[in-house]
């Protein structure tokens, strides 16, 4: 019986060719022209070695640089266009009403967007962010026709977001109303708790500039953002599919158990084998581990021979040597033997064990020659080598990752793809090539059931090379994928995207402050390393990532925290540099570590960019959380903004002054959210309590090298002064209407979580609770002790009393009743209501009642508070040891002093007693000691 082949409907219709095009100012006969003519541009401008010197400029020959390349839309190395796009793209946009200025508050809305999307999923990408999820972001903070920027941009999600926020439908389907003239309107709560639908932007296509350091992502950006002519691609792809099926179908046939009829393999289960260390006899991984009523593994199991109790780190690994063809010497590589082959006879599937047809099938494939080329690059060194540990299976080259028969089907359709006319295809077998590498685990168990596909099962992120491996047939793999791709709605338009491959540290093509939004999702740390994981697809498009500027954390490569923040430092600086006076940043990046969330918070703060939101997201939950901390174990997004122009052009003039902090203040309260609310609840913004603003102001003044000209006391009592205050939060006039307007709509404030793990927060925990209730020391204890258990180790834990003297003030009974209290005892007791505040029942019951001062006693207590600070870090000055255990908020206010008395050896000396992770991770202590180290080498100099 002939199997009939998924790919054997060829669609026949003549691809049509395409009429003339216009491309920077430029027509020509058709895009073909256009690519040949931008092409040859290109290749002069790789001949010249001033070019090759950019920062990031990949590893590849121009040959192949030209041939990833699809000028000047992308370039597969820095490109040459992108002020001419940025030029263009200015000249049309819309015009703007007159007297129109621009202000946005930083989006403070919940965002949870699923990652099932078809155009999410069309390529396995190590991480991509949802592109729905950044079209918030880009409607809320640009117009149509506003040039957005994404410096990292992975798969280019930034780009497809900016595209689609011309696609009504797709706007509409975030839960936004649309009007006719394409208003997008958003629901919000009226002043009398009335849902009503409110403008907020307008439906318009954004222009995208996206660029990432490696040639894998950009081709990936690159095939998401162009245009996608499906019928030539369905053509191509099933045409080279087909022609691979004839010349290697004969690879994946099996006969089925009636010896007669056959079958086409599935898949094949490749299983490690092993000594058994009593009896010395072979053990065969899957027979002896897996489970064959409910195919789990086993974590114990026994020696089929001698019966011994086994687990898997005890056994000892078999090697088979074998000559290794492109490197002409013999290899040794750990060895796997065929245990299972799952194959399709019509539409039944079935498995067996390899029978001897199988098997001299297989050694009839090793014995074939590969006729085609594949990439034998050497693996470079890195840190998931480290973690990893393929090379602990003799695994020192790219082509060791495959079975000889995927390296020789692979190859051999790779060769086909490079000669078609659609990039797209390219990009389809891109997304399969991890599939067929022995990094494909086999899980016959998912989801808690027996059964499940064996396509793309790598663990994301990794080069894990297991025990047991699924080696999948082309068809197999790749069908699916192939009807997905054929559905999906791409939305590329030629000249909306430009497409660069170079180091963010250093874009010269990008004009000063030519951009209008920038949303990036960075690296993080040591979280991912992408240069590594993207080995595989740049070997085989030949041009790979130049790794000297990748910001990662890396053992491997002996790449540190400081590596990671001065890259990170660069990269924020160039961003800075290029977006436009009073526009918006989004940072969004995966938090696993506190000191690479104080070194990025650093970086974006020492490039000139202003924290107004920093949010959350609850993976439980799939929800935004407020946090009140720096110390944070999820998901972040923070919003920043460069200052307006007028703002830096004043504070040169009132640098050092107390014009110069309440300008800035001003400025700042301008830009932080008025109200945030969610299910009838406020929500406090941190950014606006008295605190946060005043580590904004000193970190603002720092910065430029200004000397603070106010001490946190006089800064809270100036804030109360000059500023409404709602719910500890400070506001400008027109502001507090609006909160006050707003506030009746919601029932109850959101209570913020806070984790006492030092001094500061320990005040920050006693100031909420004692807000809230002012109550005695008795009554605090217990309480206060319950917080304790996260308390850092290096921190000196100060007495509960020790801490309530210095920050809170005691009602001792004399005098009239302190209206917190009053308030407090008034609103909870009906007897005590309406009594004066001297009542002798009301102040018996006020009695040694902790509360709150106002500004002005506040200010004295914090400047005695301050003296006791600083004469223990005059202690700290003449320690000859290390600190182990020490008062953080000492070396804070000694670090401040010193800073401001210009004694930066004093802060450098010091910051070397304290352990690094200390250092690394408090910002504020991070950033007088940069700023010391960078004022003694300047003083040097």
């Amino acid at each position: 019986m002939k199997e009939t082949s998924l790919f054997d409907s060829l669609l026949e219709e003549p691809q049509k060719p395409s009429g003339p095009v216009t491309c920077l100012g430029m027509t020509f006969e058709n895009d073909e022209a256009r690519r040949a003519h931008f092409a040859e541009e290109l290749r002069k401008k790789l001949r010249d070695p001033e070019f090759r010197k950019i920062e990031g400029f990949p590893l590849g020959s121009d040959e192949d640089i030209l041939n990833l390349s699809d000028p000047p839309y992308y370039t597969a190395c820095p490109n040459p266009w992108i002020a001419d796009f940025i030029a263009e793209w200015e000249a049309q946009k819309p015009e703007q009403p007159e007297g129109y200025n621009y202000h946005r508050e930083p989006f403070a809305a919940d965002v949870s967007e699923g990652k099932n999307d078809p155009i999410y999923n069309a390529h396995s990408y190590h991480t991509k962010v949802p592109h729905k999820a950044i079209m918030r972001y880009i409607l809320h903070y640009t117009q149509p026709g506003d040039i957005v920027f994404d410096g990292f941009c992975g798969t280019g999600m930034t780009g497809v977001a900016a595209q689609m926020c011309g696609d009504r439908e797709v706007v509409m389907s975030l839960g936004y109303q649309v009007k006719p003239d394409g208003t997008i309107l958003q629901e919000e709560t009226d002043e009398d708790g009335k849902k009503v639908w409110r403008p907020f932007s307008k439906l318009g296509v954004r222009r995208a500039i996206l660029n990432d350091l490696s040639p894998a992502a950009t081709f990936i950006a690159y095939n998401y953002n162009a245009p996608v002519d499906v019928p030539a691609f369905e053509k191509e792809a099933k045409r080279i599919l087909k022609e691979v099926e004839k010349e290697f179908g004969w690879m994946y046939e099996t006969l089925h158990t009636d010896g007669k009829t056959k079958g086409k393999i599935n898949y094949t289960v490749w299983s490690e084998t092993f000594n058994c260390p009593h009896c010395g006899k072979e053990i065969i991984y899957f027979e002896a581990a897996v489970d064959k009523e409910t195919s789990a593994v086993n974590k114990d199991f026994k020696c089929p021979s001698c019966a011994a109790e086994l687990d898997k780190k005890s056994l000892q690994r078999q090697w088979q040597s074998y000559f290794d063809g492109p490197r002409n010497e013999t290899h040794q590589l750990v060895r796997y033997a065929p245990v299972l082959i799952n194959y399709q006879i019509g539409k039944h599937r079935y498995e067996k064990k390899p029978d001897d047809a199988d098997l001299s099938l297989l050694k009839r494939i090793e014995d074939t020659a590969i006729q085609d080329w594949f990439p034998t690059f050497e693996m470079p060194e890195g840190e998931r080598k480290g973690k990893d540990g393929y090379h602990l299976k003799g695994i020192t080259h790219l082509h060791h990752f495959y079975f000889r028969r995927a390296t020789m089907v692979y190859a051999r359709l790779w060769e086909k793809l490079n000669t078609c006319s659609s990039t797209f295809v390219r990009f389809f077998a891109q997304g399969n090539n991890l599939g067929f590498t022995k990094m494909n685990r086999y899980q016959p168990v998912q989801f808690g059931r027996v059964g499940g596909s064996q396509v793309n099962r790598y663990f994301s992120g990794t080069l894990f090379v297991g025990s047991l491996i699924s080696e999948v047939s082309p068809e197999y793999s790749m069908t699916n994928k192939l009807k997905r791709l054929m559905k999906l709605s791409m939305p590329g338009v030629a000249g909306q995207t430009a497409i660069t491959c170079q180091s963010t540290t250093n874009i010269q093509e990008l004009p000063v402050s030519s951009l209008d939004y920038i949303f990036i999702d960075p690296p993080f740390g040591n979280n991912l390393h992408y240069s590594e994981l993207n080995f595989f697809w740049e070997a085989w498009l030949k041009v790979l990532t130049q790794r000297e500027p990748e910001a990662v954390m890396d053992k491997g490569r002996s790449r540190t925290l400081h590596d990671y923040q001065v890259l990170m430092s660069s990269a924020f600086e160039e961003l800075h540099r290029v977006l436009k006076s009073g526009r918006w940043i989004t940072i969004e990046f995966h938090n696993s570590s506190n000191s690479v969330w104080v070194a990025i918070q650093e970086a974006l703060e020492l490039a000139g960019f202003v924290v107004a939101d920093v949010r959350t997201l609850d993976k439980k939950q799939e929800t935004y959380k407020q946090s009140i901390q720096k110390l944070v174990k999820q998901d972040l997004v923070i919003s920043a903004y460069k200052p307006n122009g007028g703002l830096e052009d004043r504070f040169k003039l009132e640098a050092g002054s107390e014009d110069g902090v309440w300008d800035f203040v001003r400025t700042h309260l301008k830009q932080l959210p008025v109200f945030v609310s969610k299910d009838r609840q406020l929500e406090l913004v941190p950014e606006r309590m008295n605190y946060l603003l005043f580590d904004r102001m000193v970190a603002f003044h720092v910065r430029r090298g200004v000397t603070v000209p106010m001490n946190s006391a006089d800064f809270y009592a100036g804030l109360e002064q000059r500023f409404s205050v709602r719910e500890e939060m400070y506001f400008l006039p027109d502001q507090a209407i609006e909160f006050d307007k707003k506030r009746i709509t919601v029932t109850g404030i959101q209570q913020i979580s806070l984790f006492v793990t030092d001094e500061a927060s320990a005040i920050q925990w006693l100031r909420l609770l004692i807000k809230e209730k002012p109550q005695s020391t008795s009554d605090i204890n217990p309480q206060f002790m319950k917080q304790l258990g996260a308390y850092s180790k290096n921190e000196q834990m100060l007495e509960l009393l020790t801490l309530l003297e210095q920050n809170f003030l005691s009602y001792d009974g004399k005098g009239p009743v302190p209206e917190q209290i009053h308030a407090y005892l008034s609103t909870n007791w009906k007897e005590l209501r309406n009594l004066s505040k001297d009542d002798p029942t009301l102040v018996a019951k006020a009695r040694d009642r902790w509360y709150v001062p106002d500004p002005n006693k506040a200010g004295d207590l914090e400047k005695l508070r301050e003296k006791a600070l600083l004469k223990e870090f005059e202690e700290y000055k003449e320690v000859k040891k290390k600190l182990k255990v020490f008062r953080l908020e000492a070396v804070r206010a000694g670090f401040k002093k010193a800073w401001q008395e210009r004694d930066y050896a004093v802060i450098v000396a010091v910051a070397d007693k304290i352990p690094n992770n200390v250092l690394e991770e408090d910002p504020k202590l991070l950033m007088w000691f940069d700023q010391a180290v960078t004022r003694m080498g300047r003083d040097e100099l």
